[in-house]
């Protein structure tokens, strides 16, 4: 058959075709869903407080310093001078440290492969009955530390114990202290992100002073009701307090973004504990993130509730019940609402709900024995 140029054009192209599928293949498998969409992943990142200027420092600095004198920063509003006595936390102008380490027990994001470089404040500004962390934050337990020492611990975590972030968990009552410890640390080789750990009862003041300094904030938003609250957490406007938090925390830093290598660098992280009958307020703050926050807002539904500190307690005995003692299987414990384990129908409640608010970036187990992303 002679060839023509109407012959040839099918040979061509089926040859081109070839061709350029063995240069660049296409992939015909579905795509896994991933966090590192592009808005969402950085190619590098630079800490925020490394671009203040020694203006900005030094006006931080003169703010930290006049809030010592009249504690104004959290919610609680004590006014008292720190440097003379001590308000609603129970701590002067020191910080008190509880535990300073190299930390494996956060989202995978954030403590990655070499742990996320946790400091451990003693004490908190609210008086959660159910607290996990209860032997630390209701105690006053551990080393003072000035914040120039508390700098100085930064820089070991990065230099000794090549963590990934300094994650400063409930920092709320001391966070004069904390910004003055960045700025120092900044001043003497800190290069890392810094991740403000905190239960979201955090007052504005206390956010504008460390917008700039914080690169992650990792809020735990914990129940919707002002009643629940006053139950559970001691504050009655807890809620209202988080909510208004929250959202100036978003638009310091925005949705939660990442490296190549699958660590958070910036952005916010929301992290919400089921409790035991508390589903439809649980669902209530997945509704608020995704309709006030952000529908690309990143969130952990932690399931790890367990009855601590003073739930499940025997209830202290009035004069009346002394003079009439029940046996220990009779005997009423305090908080018995929550004495038990969240259930699994409780927890997907609660996903459901966000998922039908319009979330969809959550912080899920791998499907696989690698590097969740």
């Amino acid at each position: 058959m002679a060839l023509s140029p109407q012959n040839l054009r099918p040979v061509v192209c089926a040859i081109g075709s070839r061709l350029l599928r063995s240069r660049f293949p296409f992939n015909t498998t579905p795509r896994r869903s991933l966090h590192l969409a592009p808005p969402f992943l950085l190619e590098d990142y630079t800490p925020r407080y490394m671009t203040l200027s020694s203006v900005d420092c030094a006006k931080k600095r003169s703010a930290a310093y006049a809030h010592l004198r009249n504690c104004n920063l959290c919610p609680r509003l004590c006014g008292v001078n720190r440097y003379e006595t001590t308000g609603m936390c129970l701590i002067g102008d020191k910080a008190k440290v509880n535990v300073i380490a190299p930390h494996f027990g956060e989202e995978p994001c954030i403590q990655g492969h070499h742990g996320s470089g946790s400091v451990f404040f003693s004490m908190c500004n609210l008086r959660c009955v159910f607290c996990q962390n209860h032997d630390i934050s209701h105690q006053r337990n551990g080393q003072d530390l000035t914040p120039e020492e508390l700098g100085d611990w930064f820089i070991k975590l990065q230099d000794v114990g090549n963590v990934h972030n300094i994650n400063l968990i409930t920092p709320e009552h001391v966070v004069p202290q904390v910004a003055l410890a960045i700025l120092h640390a900044r001043d003497n080789g800190l290069t890392l992100p810094i991740v403000y750990n905190t239960s979201a009862y955090d007052s504005l003041a206390s956010l504008e002073l460390m917008d700039g300094l914080v690169d992650i904030y990792l809020p735990d938003f914990k129940v919707w009701e002002p009643a629940t609250s006053r139950r559970l957490l001691k504050a009655d406007d807890y809620a209202a307090t988080a909510r208004e938090s929250i959202k100036a925390m978003h638009a310091q830093v925005g949705d939660l973004c990442f490296t190549g290598d699958g660590i958070a660098k910036k952005g916010l992280l929301v992290r919400h504990l089921v409790m035991p009958g508390y589903e439809a307020e649980g669902a209530r703050i997945m509704k608020f993130l995704a309709e006030e926050v952000s529908k690309d807002c990143f969130v952990n539904i932690m399931e790890q509730y367990h009855p601590d500190a003073h739930v499940g307690k025997p209830k202290r005995r009035t004069k009346q019940s002394a003079e009439h003692p029940a046996g220990e299987a009779d005997q009423e414990k305090r908080y018995d609402e929550i004495n038990r384990a969240v259930s699994q129908q409780e927890i997907s409640a609660v996903r459901k709900a966000a998922e039908e608010a319009g979330l969809w970036r959550f912080c899920d187990p791998p499907k696989h024995d690698g590097f969740s992303l």
